[in-house]
């Protein structure tokens, strides 16, 4: 089994939206390491520990996932199906942060296994708030399986 990281793997093309997110998650007082995949692909090959990822102590598995779905070279529902198909990776949130409240979406990402899905929010301290929702829940509240 992977050694349990405390990472988070902010898997997003658009840089805006990286800039916001940390600066909501340290808003509220997440010391977390935040490592970055702009696409599909770039997420896949840190989470297989492939070319630059294979340092496993620069790029360490993550224990909390957010992601978009709108992605460039391998899209979020098909990412989240990969990952969700490799049982080394059951241990890790996925947690769906998009721009899409497409019903449709909603449902496919629940189905391949998402943790959650959150539509991202219109203002900095709507993020904020979520920011410190996943905070509170995600990092500190929630016990996750050791196996």
């Amino acid at each position: 089994m992977p050694t349990l990281t405390t990472t988070i793997l902010l898997v997003e093309d658009d840089p805006n939206d990286v800039l916001f997110l940390k600066m909501a998650l340290e808003a509220v007082g997440v010391q977390n390491p935040v490592a970055e995949a702009k696409d599909g692909r770039e997420a896949a090959d840190y989470l297989s520990g492939v070319g630059d990822y294979s340092d496993r102590r620069r790029y360490p598995l993550p224990y909390l996932m957010l992601m978009d779905l709108k992605l460039p070279h391998m899209m979020g529902l098909e990412l989240l199906k990969w990952i969700r198909q490799r049982p080394e990776f059951d241990f890790i949130i996925v947690i769906v942060l998009t721009s899409s409240a497409n019903p449709a979406d909603i449902d496919e990402a629940y189905r391949l296994g998402a943790n959650a899905y959150v539509v991202k929010p219109s203002s900095f301290e709507k993020l904020r708030l979520l920011a410190q929702a996943v905070k509170d829940f995600w990092l500190i509240h929630n016990h996750p399986s050791l196996t």
